[in-house]
C-alpha cells in the first residue's frame, strides 16, 4: 500500500512539473505580480503678484475643491485705482458717444441764430460805414470817422464768416478721424483697466485641482512673490501605483491590463486598477555594452491607475499588484 502512495505522489510531482515545464516553454500567460508604492502628483501653490498676505484660509490636512479660495493678499491700494480706471472709462465711453451721436439739432439751431446774429450786425456796421463816408465826401466828417467804421464792418463781417465755419460743422458733425481717436483712448482705458481687475483676481489665492493641502508654508503679514509658494497641494485624483517590471516580464504587459492592488495597512481589502503607462525606456541603464546576463537587469516603470473613491491609500505606501492577463475593458 506504502508503495502506491509513493508511485502516486511521484507521478503527481512528475505531471506538476511537467505542467510547469509546458507552461514556460510556451509562454503561456499568468498574473504579473510586481511591488510599487502609491504615488501622486504635487503642486507648489504661489501668488502671481507681490503684496502683503492679508488671510491664509486652510491647514495642512484640509480638503480643498478645485476654484477654493486659500488665501489672500492686502488690496488697500488696489481697490482706489481700480475705481479711478472705472471714472476714465466711463468718462471716455460718454466722449465716445457723444461724437457717434453728431450735433444736437438745438445746438445746430444756436449756430444758426448766431449767423442771424453777426448778419445782421453786419448789416449794421455798413449802413454806419456808408452814413459816415457819405458825410466824410461832403466836409462833414472826419476821415478817423470813416477808418473807424470800416474797421468795425470788417469785424462785422469776420464774425459772419466765423460763425458761419461754426454752422457748417455742426451740421456735418465730428470728422472720422476724431471718432477713431477717441475709440482707441477708450479702448486703452479699457485695457488698463481689465489688467487692473485682473490684479484684484489674482489677490485671492485658488485651488487649481480638488487635493489635500499637504503643507503651509507662508503666514498672513508675510510678503508673497511668484517664487514664494503658500502651500504644497497634494493632487489626489488620479492616484497610481509607482511600479517597475523587469525586462523579461516587459512583454507580458500591456496599458488597459487590469490589476489588483494589496497594502499591508487594509489586508482585507483589494483596489481596482488598470495599467495606465509603461516606460519606454529602462530606468536604470547597464554598460553600453550589455551581455545577455546584464539585459536581464533592465527595469521598466509602470503606472498603475488606482480606482479609489474613498482615498484610503497615502502617498509612498507600499503596495503589492497583480497585473491580470486580461484589459480592463474585458
Amino acid at each position: 500500500m506504502r508503495r502506491i502512495v509513493i508511485v502516486i505522489l511521484v507521478v503527481l510531482c512528475a505531471g506538476a512539473a511537467g505542467a510547469w515545464w509546458y507552461t514556460q516553454r510556451n509562454g503561456a500567460s499568468t498574473d504579473l505580480v510586481v511591488h510599487g508604492n502609491v504615488d501622486l502628483r504635487q503642486a507648489a501653490l504661489a501668488f502671481y503678484g507681490s503684496e502683503r498676505i492679508a488671510a491664509v484660509l486652510v491647514h495642512e490636512g484640509d480638503r480643498v475643491r478645485q476654484g477654493q479660495v486659500l488665501a489672500k493678499l492686502d488690496t488697500s491700494r488696489l481697490v482706489p485705482q481700480v475705481a479711478q480706471a472705472e471714472a476714465q472709462v466711463a468718462a471716455q465711453r460718454a466722449a465716445v458717444e457723444r461724437l457717434h451721436n453728431g450735433s444736437r439739432p438745438e445746438e445746430i439751431a444756436q449756430a444758426r441764430a448766431n449767423v442771424e446774429s453777426a448778419k445782421a450786425d453786419a448789416l449794421n456796421a455798413r449802413q454806419q460805414y456808408e452814413r459816415k463816408r457819405t458825410l466824410f465826401e461832403r466836409a462833414a466828417g472826419s476821415q478817423q470817422d470813416v477808418d473807424t467804421a470800416k474797421a468795425a464792418l470788417d469785424v462785422a463781417n469776420a464774425r459772419v464768416e466765423l460763425n458761419q465755419k461754426a454752422l457748417d460743422l455742426a451740421v456735418a458733425g465730428p470728422r472720422t478721424e476724431d471718432i477713431a481717436q477717441a475709440e482707441a483712448q477708450l479702448r486703452a482705458s479699457e485695457a488698463q483697466l481689465a489688467f487692473l481687475h485682473q490684479q484684484l483676481a489674482d489677490a485671492q489665492l485658488l485651488a487649481p485641482n480638488d487635493g489635500t493641502i499637504r503643507s503651509r508654508l507662508m503666514e498672513p503679514g508675510e510678503m508673497a512673490s511668484p517664487q514664494r509658494p503658500v502651500f504644497s497641494l497634494a493632487i489626489t485624483d488620479p492616484k497610481w501605483v509607482r511600479a517597475y517590471v523587469s525586462e523579461p516580464d516587459l512583454g507580458r504587459v500591456r496599458p488597459g491590463m487590469k490589476a489588483f492592488i494589496r497594502s499591508d495597512s487594509f489586508a482585507d481589502r483589494r483596489f481596482e486598477g488598470w495599467v495606465g503607462f509603461i516606460s519606454p525606456v529602462a530606468e536604470f541603464t547597464p554598460k553600453s555594452v550589455e551581455t545577455p546576463e546584464l539585459r536581464t537587469d533592465l527595469v521598466y516603470r509602470l503606472r498603475i491607475v488606482i480606482d479609489e473613491p474613498d482615498e484610503s491609500l497615502r502617498q509612498g505606501m507600499p503596495v503589492t499588484a497583480e497585473v491580470q492577463s486580461v484589459a480592463a475593458g474585458d
